[in-house]
């Protein structure tokens, strides 16, 4: 209902209601110690290891001491495991099952500490890639540190401050979908915000984009990989002066080396990605030497592979956030894959953070062969000479994956023979669907998915039970 009142008034009007808005969660992400939260997140990036595992751990204990005698849902948990015998501690993070985000979608309040009045934290939520929503609440102290951590190490590391003016492309409907003329932003003045919807972007409308950032002499940019990714390929492709900017910041989505590229030319600047969640259980910001340095005062992050639990390597994450005290997640399933550098591994920028080496995307992006072997990391099929404005693989079964194609005009047939070739590299002899289309469609909050799996769990199955027994008569 108010996104639709909000819709149907002038610019001007929305422009106002989007700074109004901002300047209450302005009062909710900043105060008089958020520089204190910047300074201490800095002097943490030189402890040793020794010191960071400690401070760490002290953290967790806090935590699961707090989750299992003051938040409901834990509390019930580990009263039903006395009751049947048994007797493990939940001082022990292995102690606890895996929390899906099934199970806090449907009963969200109970995650909320009984000590903590609800009508005191900040609510947000989130649809995520399912389209279900999720909420979430924080106190407030738990989202100053949050933002002071980003001042820090989303903006700080890269030479900028929320003191400079910006640019945002992320998933709000900043104006009606249905809109055909701009202005296809608002200025949020409490932010100093440019933010522009990510809905819009064409090549008949992007021209009016790059006036704007101009206009509103933004200085750095931020948003998902995909829509800056389009605003860079419209200013190469049509040979328009560069916007140049300080920092182009990626989120949400992961990156691959043709996208960085592209965007670094079109805005003459570096590209930095960043990683994180609303639900605040892990983050990472990436640093000079392009790695992805993971924030510890935030979460604890597991790797689990082949049902085996690892504090390094590649696998699924799963996290337990240190920093919302008044919704602590344990053990939470966050849906994305990575790989953990070891805890010696060292940066060549210095600092001691722990490295998340890569984050191959969802699990459901994962893709298999026909033996059932997963196959991530599905980007280097689409090099960089490719005549493709953006492509998306789905798999629907083993024996086949559409392959949908946004063509650059430039597109011949040569292209999708090449396209298909690099696909069967990686998948084995299949068949390979090259589909022409006009866009690819986004998902909730117009966040883009490059790989999507809807193989059956039922196929999966049949398939691990068949090389099974392939093995065994070998």
């Amino acid at each position: 209902m108010l996104t639709r009142i909000y819709h149907s008034l002038p610019h001007w009007a929305r422009t106002s209601a989007g700074t109004l808005y901002g300047y209450y969660l302005h009062s909710w992400r900043y105060g008089p110690h958020t520089e204190k939260y910047v300074q201490e997140a800095f002097e943490r990036e030189h402890w040793d290891l020794e010191r960071t595992l400690e401070y760490q751990s002290g953290l967790l204990q806090s935590v699961l001491h707090r989750a299992a005698t003051q938040v409901p849902y834990y509390r019930a948990m580990w009263s039903a495991r006395r009751r049947s015998g048994d007797h493990s501690s939940w001082n022990v993070l292995s102690n606890w099952p895996v929390l899906e985000k099934d199970e806090v979608r449907s009963n969200a309040r109970a995650f909320v500490a009984e000590d903590v009045r609800i009508s005191q934290l900040h609510r947000s939520q989130t649809s995520g890639t399912s389209g279900k929503p999720l909420e979430l609440w924080q106190t407030r102290d738990s989202l100053r540190e949050w933002y002071g951590l980003m001042e820090a190490r989303w903006r700080r590391w890269y030479g900028v401050s929320s003191g400079d003016r910006w640019a945002m492309l992320g998933g709000q409907l900043v104006v009606p979908v249905s809109q055909t003329k701009p202005p296809f932003w608002i200025w949020n003045h409490a932010f100093r915000q440019l933010y522009m919807s990510s809905y819009h972007l064409s090549d008949e409308l992007i021209p009016s984009y790059l006036e704007a950032m101009r206009k509103y002499k933004v200085t750095y940019v931020w948003g998902y990989t995909s829509a800056l990714y389009t605003l860079a390929r419209f200013i190469l492709n049509h040979r328009g002066t560069p916007i140049r900017l300080k920092v182009a910041i990626t989120n949400a989505e992961p990156m691959n080396a043709v996208q960085r590229d592209v965007i670094s030319r079109a805005f003459d600047c570096p590209v930095r990605e960043t990683y994180g969640m609303s639900e605040m259980v892990t983050a990472a910001s990436e640093c000079e030497y392009g790695r992805l340095h993971m924030w510890p005062r935030v979460g604890v992050v597991e790797v689990i592979d082949g049902g085996v639990t690892r504090e390094s390597g590649s696998g699924e994450l799963i996290c337990t956030g240190l920093l919302n005290s008044a919704m602590p997640l344990i053990r939470y399933r966050i849906g994305d894959r990575g790989t953990l550098a070891p805890h010696d591994y060292v940066c060549e920028c210095g600092r001691s953070l722990p490295t998340l080496l890569s984050v191959e995307g969802r699990v459901d992006d994962v893709l298999y062969t026909p033996t059932g072997r997963q196959v991530g990391r599905m980007d280097p099929v689409f090099k960089a000479d490719l005549p493709v404005r953006e492509a998306q693989i789905i798999q629907r079964c083993l024996t086949s994956v559409d392959v949908d194609v946004v063509p650059d005009s430039s597109w011949t047939a040569d292209a999708g023979r090449d396209i298909a070739a690099r696909v069967r590299e990686r998948l084995g002899d299949i068949d390979v669907n090259i589909r022409l289309v006009e866009r690819i469609p986004r998902g909730p909050n117009g966040k883009f998915r490059a790989v999507i799996c809807e193989v059956g769990a039922e196929e999966l199955r049949r398939c691990a039970t068949g090389a099974a027994r392939q093995e065994a008569r070998a």
